[in-house]
């Protein structure tokens, strides 16, 4: 049987079996690197990665808050989940919730004294995480040769908008 030129095209655009192996070596690393930091940041803070993400958002922004529209686009999230999990946070008392002056259907999210504590006590034991688990397994040509290739994926999946 023989096969037509947009069988073989399509069947040369599929990975090739390193290309898989090499993949999967990739995936699933990341997931236990991935877990087993949240794991440290847990049990050495008591917070989540979310919880992490969400702090280090409001630390970082001008006035220790941020638009609930926009915290879900900086963390990458989508607003429903952003939404519950901040929920948690409230209830925890780590930001508050303000309706926003400007807009009455959005919510301004402020990071909260004890917010800031919590995220300030975490820092130190999840970069220390980050260090030993990542960074010192890597030599430091490694260590820019994933810059590199986290920048090309990302490069990938975030094209810079085409002029019209």
């Amino acid at each position: 049987m023989t096969r037509t030129t947009s069988e073989q095209g399509r069947r040369r655009q599929l990975p090739t079996a390193e290309e898989l192996r090499v993949w999967r070596d990739f995936i699933e690393t990341t997931e236990v690197l991935r877990s087993r930091i949240a794991s440290r940041l847990q049990s050495e803070s008591a917070l989540s990665p979310g919880d992490y993400a969400v702090l280090l958002a409001l630390t970082e922004a001008q006035g220790h808050g941020m638009r609930s529209s926009e915290l879900a686009a900086h963390i990458g999230w989508e607003r429903s989940r952003l939404s519950h999990h901040l929920g948690r946070m409230e209830r925890r008392g780590l930001i508050s919730r303000q309706e926003c002056a400007t807009d009455p259907r959005g919510a301004d999210i402020l990071l909260t004294p004890a917010g800031a504590d919590a995220f300030q006590r975490s820092t130190v034991p999840h970069l220390r995480a980050i260090r030993e688990l990542f960074v010192d397994a890597l030599t430091p040509d490694q260590i820019a040769a994933a810059g590199e290739i986290a920048a090309a994926l990302r490069g990938n999946l975030d094209p810079p908008a085409r002029p019209a």
